[in-house]
């Protein structure tokens, strides 16, 4: 998970729960990207697993979240998210 500001990463971290994502971690991942916004950053995810991707396209919320072309991911990392 990568917090931005203006195409500059202010900080990362591994997304992880036990388990498959759920319905359950979209909605904190929604909510961390609202409080992100509301202080004028954003949250991206990157090398995310097929299950919360496809969770987040489900629910309309995977261009809000997954990916941007500005903030590469890093070469050789693993999905994030998943078991």
């Amino acid at each position: 998970m990568v917090l931005a500001r203006d195409d500059e990463e202010l900080a990362t971290w591994p997304l992880w729960w036990w388990g498959r994502p759920t319905l359950g971690a979209v909605d904190e991942l929604a909510r961390l990207q609202l409080v992100a916004r509301s202080l004028g950053c954003t949250i991206r995810l990157r090398d995310v697993c097929v299950e919360l991707s496809e969770l987040l396209e489900l629910v309309g919320l995977r261009d809000l979240l997954v990916g941007d072309a500005r903030l590469a991911p890093e070469a050789g990392r693993q999905p994030e998210g998943c078991e």
